[in-house]
């Protein structure tokens, strides 16, 4: 994925410049229906871990953490995306900020696919693991909200399938300000606009608690 950081960028946000974290829904009529497969989008160490993770990184490990136990749990389809950046990228391929984040469990179920760019099925075997697999529906958690993820969501529901986007299950950088343009963006509220302007299709009201599996 191409680096939205850049050498002034403000540095990882403040507690109060996330949203309030979403209480844990209890209503059947508060959960989505249970999807099929759950996609983790570059939760690699250069973006997760270190002063130079993305504000909240704590809290959406948290959140993608439990996806990921659930959807074993169940028997659901896991894909892990990793982003393979170019030479001298903190992604580059083979250094340490290349490295998946949490812990891979490989097997008929669990996939782990590299990447050349933003969207996860451009040039990868991702649709043709979830078409083996009878995938209809699918969560995407991880990293960047308006690049990686954004591009992953938007081909998967070009392709057909329902998609939940749990909102505090993604994140981003902020953007900084600039002169005579405008002024700086928090980091949950460029997630909020990459969700958003996915239109209607997608389920993006929901917490990461809510969504549940279906093997």
């Amino acid at each position: 994925m191409p680096d939205p950081r850049t050498t002034d960028r403000p540095g990882p946000a403040p507690t109060a410049d996330l949203p309030a974290p979403s209480p844990v829904s209890t209503s059947p009529a508060d959960h989505p229906r249970p999807v099929d497969a759950l996609i983790l989008v570059d939760l690699q160490t250069a973006f997760v871990s270190g002063s130079d993770a993305v504000p909240g990184a704590e809290r959406l490990l948290d959140r993608a953490t439990d996806l990921l136990d659930r959807a074993r749990a169940a028997g659901a389809v896991v894909v892990h995306l990793q982003n393979d950046g170019p030479p001298g990228a903190d992604d580059e391929v083979g250094g340490p900020g290349w490295e998946l984040y949490l812990p891979v469990k490989p097997g008929p179920r669990e996939h782990v696919i590299r990447k050349p760019r933003d969207d996860g099925f451009d040039a990868t075997p991702l649709g043709e693991v979830l078409i083996a697999a009878g995938v209809r529906s699918l969560a995407i958690a991880g990293v960047m909200s308006e690049m990686c993820v954004h591009a992953t969501a938007r081909t998967a529901l070009a392709r057909g399938y329902r998609v939940v986007l749990p909102h505090d299950a993604h994140g981003t950088y902020g953007v900084p300000a600039v002169p005579g343009v405008s002024d700086s963006i928090p980091a949950h509220t460029v997630s909020r606009v990459a969700a958003w302007s996915l239109g209607d299709q997608p389920d993006i009201t929901h917490p990461a608690t809510a969504v549940t599996f279906a093997s």
